[in-house]
């Protein structure tokens, strides 16, 4: 049995996609803060963005866990496949 290759994601990385998200948080929260409009146009904004970011953050567990399924479920498939072929004998007559 082969054992697959874990993908990783590297330190500096996962730090890049942190401090895009920051400052892009930060550059939206700071455009809606100091747009020429009335305190209920820049409330509906900012209620706005922290939905946008709620929702990004739930689309990416869905489809982290979807994957993570996936490779379970191919897994324990290559585990009951091996079974069988360890079981099989083909010289075996009944």
């Amino acid at each position: 049995m082969t054992k697959p290759v874990r993908p990783s994601t590297t330190t500096a990385f996962y730090a890049q996609a942190v401090i895009s998200f920051a400052i892009s948080l930060v550059g939206l929260a700071a455009g809606i803060l100091y747009l020429p409009v009335t305190a209920w146009v820049r409330s509906f904004l900012a209620l706005g963005l922290m939905y946008v970011v709620t929702s990004t953050f739930t689309l990416a567990k869905c489809v982290r866990d979807r994957q993570e399924e996936s490779t379970v479920v191919s897994r324990v498939d290559q585990a009951r496949l091996d079974k069988l072929l360890a079981e099989h004998d083909p010289f075996r007559t009944d």
